[in-house]
């Protein structure tokens, strides 16, 4: 048959864990998986949350409303924006990249800017969709020529992948603003910002009010449920929802009812905030002590962080991905997450550091020496 081809490539990720999958089976001995993006210090506990859903309920076994259950959507609204949006600027999504994919459809515009060192997977579906795509070092220093960029759409990611680099949040919300006020496109995908803030964080209620901000998230990493394949967009421009609405329709028929009604269980309920509240905590908890652990180690790169500590799931080592592997350790070069920093990259890996710490210092305490 004939085949239209995407253009893209398989990921990297996937193929280096089957590797490992391989070289487990093969000694005998345990690998960390530190090349995935996935929360391990613990699973969330559902255990008080599951008996609050009915399973036999139109909610979980009837078809979900195009744009998600209203339900679920208040309580986004009340828990990423404070109350002070509206629900019907939200859309759910099957996972933040549905969400990234969709948007990137939608919007007409000559390119997309992404960070310098990006997630891998951001050119893969701009490939995909056939947009063209560069990048930027300095999302401040796009600020100062915004209105150079009015054809353009910025993705900002923090804190970073695959760096973890945190910038300050008041400057960040200063740049997305001037921004969106010269009509230049910001897409703000930071899925691994909420394991580290609650409610009380004002973050995504002070940039998603601009015309020209989508909010792309995910529940994947912020409760440690990416096999629910469930998050949302957020937006105030109405026609860029109706036809986000459309796109998503017909692509899914709706997302998964169960999901919806399990998150929605996760941000209104008691027991589910308990859930949520531990889970994070522990999460959290053990990921500063793994990035306190390397930096104790002299890990970190300092041409990449200058000083800088960095936040989330992923951090950046000064091995390569051979090096790691002498060790059990499996990781992605970062090599991987740049395509115009590659001299600088060709000897680090990025690591994922949502493990528990004691495994941590494990696996990582041979580079003590």
């Amino acid at each position: 048959m004939q085949i239209n081809f995407s253009g893209s490539t398989s990921s990297l990720i996937v193929s280096a864990s089957e590797e490992i999958k391989k070289l487990q089976k093969e000694t005998g001995k345990e690998y960390l998986f530190l090349n995935r993006g996935v929360n391990s210090v613990c699973n969330i506990n559902l255990t008080q949350v599951i008996p609050k859903i009915d399973f036999n309920s139109d909610d979980v076994q009837v078809y979900p409303m195009a744009r998600g259950r209203s339900g679920l959507r208040d309580a986004i609204n009340k828990e990423y924006f404070n109350g002070k949006s509206n629900y019907n600027n939200i859309i759910i999504t099957a996972g933040g990249i549905s969400g990234l994919d969709i948007s990137f459809q939608n919007i007409k515009v000559d390119k997309v800017l992404l960070p310098s060192f990006f997630w891998g997977t951001y050119t893969k579906v701009l490939t995909l969709r056939k947009t063209v795509y560069d990048f930027y070092d300095n999302i401040f220093e796009l600020g100062e020529r915004s209105d150079q960029l009015r054809n353009t759409a910025i993705v900002v990611c923090d804190p970073g992948n695959p760096l973890g680099i945190k910038d300050d949040d008041s400057a960040i919300v200063r740049v997305i603003k001037q921004l969106s006020d010269a009509g230049v496109i910001v897409i703000v995908d930071s899925p691994y910002r909420r394991i580290f803030y609650d409610n009380s964080d004002s973050f995504y209620h002070d940039i998603g009010m601009h015309e020209n901000v989508i909010i792309v998230e995910s529940f994947s990493k912020s409760v440690g449920l990416s096999g629910l394949r469930i998050g949302f967009i957020h937006s105030t421009d109405n026609v860029f929802k109706e036809e986000f609405a459309k796109r998503l329709l017909y692509a899914t028929n709706g997302v998964n009812s169960f999901s919806q009604v399990l998150i929605e269980n996760l941000l209104i309920t008691p027991e589910g905030k308990k859930a949520v509240h531990d889970f994070k905590r522990k999460t959290s908890d053990d990921i500063a002590l793994n990035i306190d652990y390397l930096i104790k180690l002299g890990l970190l790169p300092e041409e990449l962080y200058d000083g800088r500590i960095p936040m989330g799931i992923f951090v950046t080592v000064n091995k390569t991905e051979e090096e790691l592997l002498q060790y059990r350790i499996g990781s992605i070069p970062l090599t991987y997450f740049t395509e115009i920093h590659r001299d600088k990259a060709i000897n680090y890996s990025r690591i994922c550091v949502s493990i528990t710490h004691e495994k941590f210092i494990k696996f990582f305490s041979p580079f003590k020496n």
